[in-house]
């Protein structure tokens, strides 16, 4: 999930709301981050404010839909005209939430986008014979089904997504702890990823540690 919101309060709400019920995030300030962001990796929904620094959240949407890129795209904007509403969907937008707004709302649009028809979701995730499924929360590691934690699925789903590239320890504490600091500074994600690579043993993956850089997974 990438967040793009300008509002650094706001931004944290949503980044520790939306991590407490399952989702990886990843959230920038501005609009070019955006682009950056979405044209590296690949997302099972985006949340894009309208009004964010560089380049607006319209023009985040007009680029996607400029190149195919089939990510759902919520618009989070404080716009709340018709007009606004119809320039959004007009342009791209999958849905169109204006602030303020509930949080429980965001979670049901949010699901509602998941179920749209697979041709525009991002694929179940795969790495040598684990296949997850980011709308269910299931893993699947050959014919067996490997009982995770919370915290196991968040760091299994952010190693694949990003396979087969390193991923920081830093960028590992960020999507997964309210705190990356305690998790960074201890060996509190080391001993999460010793317990992932024990449950994941009889798996055709490996998840390979880089000293001093971070870890990575990959299929052998």
């Amino acid at each position: 999930m990438l967040v793009a919101e300008d509002d650094g309060a706001l931004r944290s709400v949503l980044e520790r709301g939306l991590r407490e019920h399952g989702w990886v995030v990843d959230a920038v300030a501005d609009g070019e981050q955006a682009l950056g962001y979405l044209r590296t990796y690949e997302y099972e929904v985006a949340i894009v404010d309208w009004r964010m620094p560089k380049v607006s959240g319209l023009e985040v949407v007009r680029s996607l839909r400029a190149r195919r890129a089939g990510v759902p795209v919520l618009m989070l904007t404080a716009r709340d005209t018709a007009a606004d509403r119809i320039t959004g969907l007009d342009e791209g937008a999958d849905d169109y939430l204006v602030k303020p707004f509930d949080f429980g709302e965001l979670l049901a649009r949010l699901r509602a986008l998941q179920r749209r028809p697979a041709a525009v979701q991002p694929a179940s995730l795969a790495v040598g014979d684990i296949r997850y499924d980011p709308a269910t929360r299931e893993v699947r590691a050959g014919e067996s089904s490997p009982v995770l934690t919370a915290t196991e699925l968040s760091i299994l789903e952010l190693l694949m997504r990003r396979s087969p590239a390193v991923v920081q320890r830093r960028s590992i504490a960020l999507h997964v702890w309210d705190d990356e600091a305690d998790a960074v500074g201890s060996n509190t994600i080391d001993v999460h990823l010793a317990r992932l690579r024990a449950k994941l043993a009889s798996a055709h993956v490996r998840i390979e540690t880089l000293r001093g850089v971070g870890y990575r997974i990959v299929g052998t």
